[in-house]
């Protein structure tokens, strides 16, 4: 690839990644863990069959591969002031996975995964 297409690349990936509602770039410092955000919408609330059992809130993740884009946690949540609150349907969710450092390897800019020294 000859160096003025790459930077032309390098350029447009600029621009899209800074153009993109559906991802967030922080000013603030990186965290301690490696981590990943990505935007999804809670589906549909599932009653639970047993009393026993808390309902579930399906979230459709954005970006996710097709087969594995809907995740069912608990709807239970925390608030700012240690209540217990429930999602809605339709409700904006922002979905995080973190790791600790010491179990993720580098990646090159192609995006498959470097061997670990």
């Amino acid at each position: 690839m000859s160096a003025s297409l790459h930077k032309g690349l390098q350029s447009l990936q600029h621009y899209l990644i800074n153009n993109n509602p559906y991802i967030e770039l922080s000013k603030e410092p990186m965290t301690e863990k490696p981590s990943a955000t990505l935007p999804g919408t809670v589906e549909k609330i599932i009653k639970s069959p047993l009393p026993s059992e808390p309902e579930k809130a399906q979230i459709t993740v954005e970006g996710a591969d097709h087969l594995y884009k809907e995740i069912r946690i608990e709807n239970t949540l925390t608030d700012e002031n240690g209540d217990k609150v429930q999602l809605k349907p339709g409700a904006e969710v922002t979905l995080t996975v973190e790791a600790q450092p010491e179990v993720t390897t580098p990646h090159d800019e192609k995006g498959s995964k470097v061997p670990a020294a």
